[in-house]
């Protein structure tokens, strides 16, 4: 468990430069991880929560906050806006680097052309190969609406 003894060790340097704003947001980090090992361990699978699992619990939180911040804008709320977008940048901080929209794009038109995918029916079968190797650092949210778009040609 890697990536959780990373986020302890960085909370507690948190706490000693006493930055409230990342010890609150490592704190929220903290409880939701202990919150997945408890369920983790009370499901009939009981599975020790690993950095997969963390990853996960990280991308939907990162979600969340991407969800606020577009509120906050709209609503001119530069107050919370920034709160947010503090604890989107620290929440990064723990995953791969994203691809760009360039990237991401140029890797869905070869992988339509690697799979001869032709319409839109293929378009599961084009995402579950992407998904299995990129999981990390392809935005899958900017990966389906640009294949719906590709595959529509």
């Amino acid at each position: 468990m890697q990536l959780k003894e990373t986020i302890e060790t960085n909370y507690k340097i948190s706490l000693k430069s006493k930055d409230k704003m990342k010890i609150s947001t490592y704190r929220l980090i903290l409880s939701s991880i202990k919150d997945l090992d408890i369920a983790n361990r009370a499901s009939p699978n009981k599975k020790e929560t690993d950095d997969e699992d963390i990853k996960k619990l990280l991308k939907k939180m990162m979600k969340q906050r991407v969800e606020s911040i577009e509120i906050y804008s709209k609503n001119n709320r530069k107050d919370l806006l920034e709160v947010e977008q503090k604890e989107f940048d620290l929440l990064a901080t723990f995953l791969p680097k994203q691809l760009s929209e360039e990237e991401t794009k140029k890797i869905c038109e070869n992988m339509i052309n690697k799979l001869s995918a032709d319409s839109i029916k293929d378009m599961g079968k084009v995402m579950g190969e992407l998904k299995k190797q990129y999981p990390d650092n392809l935005d899958f949210a900017k990966a389906g609406p640009m294949l719906k778009e590709l595959l529509n040609k």
